[in-house]
């Protein structure tokens, strides 16, 4: 097949990343590839020299006609059977080029967000615009259906994990980064991995915990009108280790003896996935694409958003229950490195795009 990838987006997200390894996976097993983003992008950075080919693009507005006929273009001149389009602005100049300038690709959106602004009109452009939804999982699925979109034109394909992306991990960074915080292996280290979403709930759950732990947020500089100094004087250690690339995230895994996301709107995340790839037990929102990921007692912990002292019980749990944490890292692994996998991914894409164009 002749598939053209589309996304505005692609910086720091679990999003760019999940796009990187469906780009190249479906490359690898023989399909062309093109991928059309933002040339100061993040993602095109990461699909520069790969097996497909990186198409710079404006996406300057929902309504950018020279971004429309651009994915035309290109699809005339490739033959595109299949467009996938991942984001609100290349959704919309998507349509356009289908739908005004006769693009005769199938058109395919990919949620990966539990939607805040979806409904009503632009639910029906959605669905009148495109051939199929996918949604990365159970919990998106139902969101785009409650905001109007027709069940039979929701298909729901979950994120996975590439094994290769485990093999080459530095583990002497994480010595390093354990010595440059000061972090001994007898101590107990919470590690919280992402965007700005909600970790404020892991601080509140911190003053229910009497034992001093460390805390390493990744992926942030400080959560804003927070004021730490109560937990530091009780004893806890709270970091920061910012914005970093993916692939210098890896290593602080090492350092975690739980891992814990606070946020109630992911679509299916890949943290969370790397986490349980890992070994390191994780604790989660029961919300959203969470659900997907996460059966409670058995590959991980679950708690109701906004419920902190659930979750300091967790984190006790984890800490003083070491069967617990060992049967919770033991079958976090099976489920991210055999139910989760890219293969089982890329085989939902194959055969959704197949019985598109049959």
């Amino acid at each position: 097949m002749n598939i053209l990838l589309l996304t505005y987006q692609g910086d720091l997200a679990g999003s760019t990343l999940s796009i990187t390894y469906l780009a190249k996976g479906l490359a690898l097993r023989g399909h062309n590839v093109y991928v059309g983003s933002r040339r100061e992008s993040l993602l095109f950075t990461y699909l520069k020299n790969s097996e497909f080919q990186a198409i710079p693009m404006t996406f300057q507005s929902k309504t950018d006609w020279k971004n429309s006929k651009h994915i035309r273009e290109i699809c005339d001149q490739s033959n595109i059977d299949i467009i996938n389009a991942q984001s609100s602005i290349d959704r919309y100049t998507s349509i356009i080029a289908k739908k005004l300038l006769g693009t005769p690709a199938k058109l395919v959106f990919t949620r990966r967000q539990v939607s805040k602004s979806i409904g009503g009109p632009q639910s029906w452009l959605y669905q009148w615009g495109s051939d199929k939804i996918l949604a990365v999982s159970e919990g998106i699925r139902e969101s785009i259906e409650n905001d109007g979109i027709s069940p039979g034109h929701i298909a729901v394909i979950r994120n996975g994990t590439p094994p290769e992306k485990y093999e080459n991990i530095d583990w002497k960074k994480a010595e390093e980064l354990r010595s440059s915080y000061g972090i001994s292996v007898a101590d107990f280290v919470i590690g919280c991995v992402g965007r700005l979403k909600k970790q404020c709930q892991l601080l509140e759950a911190l003053k229910y915990v009497d034992r001093p732990l460390t805390v390493v947020f990744v992926g942030i500089d400080r959560i804003p009108d927070f004021d730490l100094s109560a937990l530091e004087s009780s004893g806890h250690r709270i970091y920061f280790a910012g914005r970093m690339p993916a692939s210098d995230v890896l290593p602080y895994y090492g350092l975690f003896n739980v891992m814990v996301l606070a946020s109630a709107s992911e679509g299916l995340s890949q943290s969370l996935l790397e986490a349980m790839y890992l070994k390191v037990p994780v604790i989660a929102t029961a919300a959203a694409g969470n659900l997907d990921l996460i059966d409670d007692g058995r590959n991980g912990l679950l708690f109701q958003d906004g419920d902190v002292k659930t979750l300091a019980f967790h984190i006790k749990q984890i800490r003083e229950d070491n069967q617990l944490r060992e049967y919770l890292s033991q079958e976090g692994y099976q489920s991210a490195s055999v139910d989760l996998s890219l293969e089982n991914t890329l085989d939902g894409y194959e055969k959704l795009f197949k019985e598109l164009l049959n």
